[in-house]
């Protein structure tokens, strides 16, 4: 089944450093990743990640960036 096909179904997930990623809707999520709450067509989920990963910077980097805040 191709990746680009119209009718292939997603889903978003993210990992533990809020970094967000689309998944084949068939298959196991890998571990270290969890669902986002969105599935759709490779269109829909990688408009529905523009919208909410507006921060590239991994959680990590946020948190450290912020602790080092004056």
């Amino acid at each position: 089944m191709s990746f680009d096909s119209e009718d292939m179904i997603f889903r978003v997930v993210v990992n533990h450093e809020e970094q967000y990623s689309i998944w084949p809707e068939y298959k196991d999520i890998p571990a270290g990743w969890r669902e986002a709450g969105k599935t759709g067509t490779k269109k829909e989920c990688l408009d529905y990640i523009e919208t909410v990963w507006t921060d590239m910077r991994p959680l990590s980097l946020r948190q450290f960036m912020d602790s080092q805040k004056i």
